[in-house]
């Protein structure tokens, strides 16, 4: 379940008004708490902002509590007027606000992080430069589908794409007349449409998996904290004795900061 809360960490009065009314704007309520209570929440799927000009968030411990609420499973928010270390920016995923103009478009942005229905409609749709389809979910996960995209596709021309009205699924209609349908739901993380065709070979999965816990600067403790699998499991998976589940897979998948999609391809 989504939080409808945004906490604020902050040891400054006059911080709250400025984001308190940007948030209710959009539909949030707000709790204020000091900067030394921030180990005493659960994170889990919940915004919270820190004021970086709270005296206690000099910049290792910014990074230390940005790094705490990005592990928890939560959405951090930096209020920063100074520089920020480039780590924390990637921690944050790009929602460092740098002014009070700045304010209403990242409470918009956390809007739309939390709102748990994104990933199951469609952002953008299109025909790539390579010719193939391009589709763009709402939490931002891309997905290029070779064609023929179905069974229905013969491979002409694209004329047009149609999103439904609630971008729940996109019509394409081609040269040749035929129209058929895709489903958002189809791509979004920890499910997959028999339209993509990925094969599954444990021991290609587990090195590409490893790889990309390796970028991301994860260990396999650290990914095992993030995910509640056993460490044990993960060396597993990343060895090639065991092939996950594509539920398992989007979990550490997820943790690890790509779409389930990535893992899957070579790419």
């Amino acid at each position: 379940m989504t939080s409808d809360t945004v906490t604020l960490f902050t040891d400054r009065p006059g911080f709250t008004p400025l984001w308190r009314d940007a948030l209710e704007r959009h539909g949030f309520s707000v709790k204020v708490h000091s900067s030394d209570e921030v180990g005493t929440f659960a994170l889990r799927n919940h915004a919270v902002v820190f004021d970086a000009a709270t005296p206690a968030f000099d910049d290792d411990e910014l990074l230390t509590v940005v790094g705490f609420a990005r592990a928890a499973g939560g959405f951090p928010i930096v209020h920063a007027e100074r520089a920020v270390e480039d780590v924390v920016e990637e921690i944050c995923l790009g929602q460092v606000c740098r002014s009070s103009e700045d304010v209403e478009r990242v409470a918009g942005a956390i809007a739309r992080r939390l709102d748990p229905d994104r990933s199951r409609r469609f952002e953008f749709v299109t025909v790539s430069p390579s010719g193939d389809v391009l589709a763009i979910l709402g939490d931002g996960h891309a997905t290029l589908l070779k064609r023929p995209v179905t069974e229905l596709d013969d491979k002409s021309d694209v004329l047009t794409i149609e999103l439904s009205d609630d971008a729940s699924s996109v019509t394409l209609e081609l040269d040749s007349k035929v129209r058929f349908e895709l489903h958002a739901a189809a791509f979004s993380v920890g499910e997959r449409t028999t339209t993509v065709d990925i094969p599954i070979d444990g021991t290609r999965l587990g090195a590409r998996l490893r790889q990309l816990r390796l970028e991301a600067g994860l260990t396999q403790a650290e990914l095992a904290k993030r995910t509640g699998i056993h460490r044990p499991n993960i060396a597993r998976v990343e060895a090639g004795r065991h092939t996950p589940s594509l539920e398992t897979l989007a979990r550490l998948a997820s943790a690890i900061g790509v779409p389930t999609t990535r893992v899957l391809s070579e790419d």
